[in-house]
């Protein structure tokens, strides 16, 4: 009688739990496609309305106070030269900080305290390295609003995580593969970059991808450095006033014609595709070395 109580018991409890795993895998589920349902309301919204406003004119255009003429050409080629500068500098130190946390540095109190300070700085928001911009960049090197110092603000944004995401990467390279190197003779560079760069390389982008997207996006210290929303030429060197597709996008949302909503849609319909191509770019890489390891 009292096993077959206990039997119950256990057929009682298996039942709960797997109710309790529906309950959640249907919570779960509704969740996913509540965010799908409004990504596609919002990118439905902005295609219907960058229709026929999105054509090789408005791509070959600069700004103008007439809708029909505006174009995007300044903002987007500006946005090309931000990201032309904050890419390589960003994934420069930032990886290379990583490297020397994880493989060079012994663990300390001090290197504890700047692993403590780059997490935090991950999540310090975009307008405080905006003011840190104006003050060291634009007023303290005298770079003013040029493509250098947006590009090193810019820069000081993202490389905390891409210094989080590189140090978890190289974590994850098992410590076998560093012992099999130093077997055969390999000195510590040569197993960091022929060993251990190649394995991580894959978490490495993936963090690197969301940084520089969020790059492209933000707008919060391009305001504080006062970049313009208004420019009718292309920056000739990383030293000229340039603007980019967010500012240009924000500036067409403030006007009060009704058409230049329709020429805002088309803008981030651009900046849409723009950062598809930079993220597929980086995707493929990712994938090429996931094959490989």
């Amino acid at each position: 009688m009292k096993r077959l109580v206990d039997h119950s018991e256990v057929i009682q409890h298996m039942n709960g739990r797997l109710v309790k795993n529906n309950i959640f895998k249907l919570l779960f589920f509704f969740a996913t496609v509540f965010g799908l349902i409004i990504l596609v309301v919002l990118l439905y919204r902005v295609f219907t309305q960058a229709t026929g406003w999105l054509n090789i004119d408005f791509l070959q255009n600069f700004p103008s106070r007439i809708p029909e003429r505006a174009g995007i050409k300044a903002a987007l080629v500006g946005s090309i030269w931000l990201m032309a500068m904050v890419a390589p500098l960003s994934l420069f130190l930032g990886v290379g900080t990583a490297i020397y946390l994880e493989e060079y540095a012994k663990k300390s109190r001090f290197t504890d305290f700047i692993q403590t300070n780059i997490s935090n700085l991950a999540g310090v928001p975009s307008i405080v390295f905006g003011l840190l911009g104006l003050t060291v960049f634009a007023r303290g090197m005298e770079l003013g609003r040029s493509v250098l110092a947006a590009g090193l603000t810019m820069s000081l944004l993202v490389l905390p995580v891409i210094v989080v995401a590189s140090q978890e990467a190289l974590r994850a390279v098992p410590n076998q593969l560093r012992e099999a190197s130093y077997g055969m003779g390999a000195t510590k560079w040569q197993t960091i970059y022929r060993v251990v760069l190649p394995a991580a390389v894959p978490g490495i982008l993936t963090g690197s991808i969301l940084a520089l997207s969020r790059a492209i996006g933000e707008t919060a210290p391009l305001i504080v450095l006062g970049i313009p929303t208004f420019i009718a030429y292309l920056p000739k060197s990383v030293f000229d006033t340039f603007t980019v597709m967010p500012m240009q996008i924000y500036n067409w949302t403030g006007r009060p014609q009704e058409e230049f909503q329709h020429v805002a849609a088309a803008g981030i319909v651009v900046l849409l595709v723009l950062l598809v191509m930079l993220n597929s770019i980086a995707i493929w890489i990712r994938n090429k070395f996931q094959k490989r390891f």
